[in-house]
């Protein structure tokens, strides 16, 4: 009689150990497990990114324009997702800036303020931007995120 409640002590012991484990072990592998599936750039950035890549006023070069660079990404902490090309390039700012105003436009974009432009792409808004020349280089780039950037817009 005496072994049975020993082994009673020792199976309520056990329990309680593992339950202790448990919840140790769910508080440990919870915020991995947020990192490995929940955080960061996923299928609807990279559908954003692109949506962003085929909007035709990122092909659409200006005269004088060389060799073009194309690129996409996202920041898997904002998920700002970006989609631009870079070139090489000779001519002056303006030049570019009054070439990508009427490519824009054609293309349904709004001209915010200087270098700047705004239109909805696969339901969301998207900012395109003239940067350059710079070093002979410049860049033609769209970035948009599915929460607002509205703080963030050029």
């Amino acid at each position: 009689m005496r072994r049975h409640r020993v082994g009673i002590w020792v199976a309520a012991a056990v329990a309680a150990f593992g339950a202790v484990i448990g919840v140790g072990a769910t508080l440990v592998v919870s915020p991995a497990g947020y990192v490995l599936f929940e955080y960061g750039c996923g299928d609807s950035e990279e559908d954003l990114g692109e949506a962003l890549a085929a909007d035709a006023v990122l092909d659409v070069a200006p005269d004088g324009a060389g060799e073009k660079e194309s690129y996409e990404s996202c920041d898997d902490d904002d998920l700002f997702v970006v989609a631009g090309h870079s070139y090489t390039y000779d001519g002056t700012h303006e030049a570019a800036l009054a070439h990508y105003r009427e490519a824009a436009q054609a293309g349904g974009w709004r001209q915010r303020e200087g270098d700047c432009f705004s239109k909805e792409i696969d339901g969301t808004d998207a900012y395109l931007t003239v940067d350059g020349p710079a070093d002979g280089s410049l860049a033609v780039e769209i970035v948009a995120a599915r929460e607002s950037l509205e703080d963030w817009a050029c």
